[in-house]
């Protein structure tokens, strides 16, 4: 798949967690677990670990280290892609800290951290109608 379409129409979304720069490299791996689990009991084709990616280009902040980077495989069918940035902005949601995630579907990223809730779901909506299809 590569980043982008697959086969058959499937797709391959990054998403990469940036943890708090305050945040220990064990709390950064359980944050990254968690959300990998949570993406991971959607009806996804699967969600694994990308080892060694760095973050797109354009993610804001000074050398970010993604602690876990996530490559989840969905079918184009089922509106799964929709549900799997809710899960993340509802589980960004839920945590401390400065944390940010870094989703990438064929080549186009949206950088989601803590914000209001306004603010958060205006962003999603926009990055979910340039892929409506998905």
């Amino acid at each position: 798949m590569g980043g982008g379409s697959g086969r058959d129409g499937d797709l391959s979304l990054a998403v990469f967690v940036l943890p708090d720069p305050d945040a220990d490299p064990e709390q950064a791996e359980r944050l990254a677990r968690r959300l990998r689990a949570e993406i991971a009991e959607l009806d996804v084709e699967s969600a694994g670990w990308a080892p060694g990616a760095a973050p797109p280009p354009g993610a804001k902040g000074a050398d970010p280290v993604a602690i876990g980077a996530i490559v989840v495989a969905l079918s184009a069918s089922g509106g799964v892609f929709a549900s799997v940035v809710d899960t993340v902005r509802d589980w960004l949601g839920r945590q401390t800290g400065r944390h940010r995630v870094v989703l990438t579907v064929e080549g186009d990223t949206i950088e989601l951290e803590r914000a209001t809730a306004d603010q958060q779901r205006d962003l999603v909506e926009a990055f979910l109608r340039r892929h409506p299809d998905r």
